[in-house]
This record gives C-alpha cells, sequence and structure tokens, in this order.
C-alpha cells in the first residue's frame, strides 16, 4: 500500500476560489480515475491558505497507472490550465509514505 500525501499552499485570500473551482471541475475527473481520497482537508490550525489530500494505491505502479490516466483526460488538463489561470497556487508538497507493518491500515 502507497499513501500520496498532497499539500498544497493557496495564496492569501485565493483558498475558497481555488477550492471552488476544484469542487467543479476538478473533483469529478480526479475522482473518476483515482477514486475517492482517504483524506481532503483544510487547516483548521496552523497556514489557513493550506490544504491536503490522502490518495490510497496498492502500489507505486498503480499509482502511475492511475496518474497516467488521468492526465490524459483532457477534463483534467483543462481544469489543471484554468488552475493556472486562476493563479491561486503558491507551492506544492508531495509525500508517499508506506504504513508500517505493526498497525493494520484499514481505509473506507
Amino acid at each position: 500500500m502507497l499513501l500520496d500525501v498532497r499539500t498544497y499552499t493557496c495564496k492569501p485570500g485565493t483558498i475558497n476560489t481555488h477550492l471552488n473551482l476544484y469542487k467543479e471541475k476538478g473533483k469529478p475527473v480526479q475522482s473518476k480515475h483515482l477514486g475517492q481520497p482517504l483524506l481532503f482537508a483544510t487547516t483548521e490550525t496552523g497556514n489557513p491558505n493550506e490544504y491536503t489530500h490522502i490518495w490510497v494505491y496498492k502500489s507505486a505502479d498503480d499509482r502511475e497507472k492511475k496518474r497516467a490516466a488521468m492526465w490524459a483526460d483532457p477534463n483534467w488538463v483543462n481544469y489543471t490550465q484554468e488552475s493556472a489561470k486562476l493563479g491561486a497556487l503558491e507551492a506544492q508538497q508531495n509525500k508517499l509514505l508506506k504504513p508500517v507493518d505493526f498497525y493494520q491500515f484499514t481505509p473506507n
């Protein structure tokens, strides 16, 4: 199992506009290819301009195939272009994590 933890930082004052664009244009196509995330959340404390989502994959190969299919989808490309035009994103941090063997991980 592989967890893809992605944290994005938006320019101050733009996070809600960015998330609304994602909800309308990005979420449907991303969910089509990746399924539902384990988590998609904004921060309660810390930087109010950040949000994080976590995707669960069977393996690195599973992740690569699903993300390649998503990037081949014109609707995803269109969303990323609209997001770039909006200009809200300031930074992105990605981590790939493997759960330890001594805790049982059972995503819903």
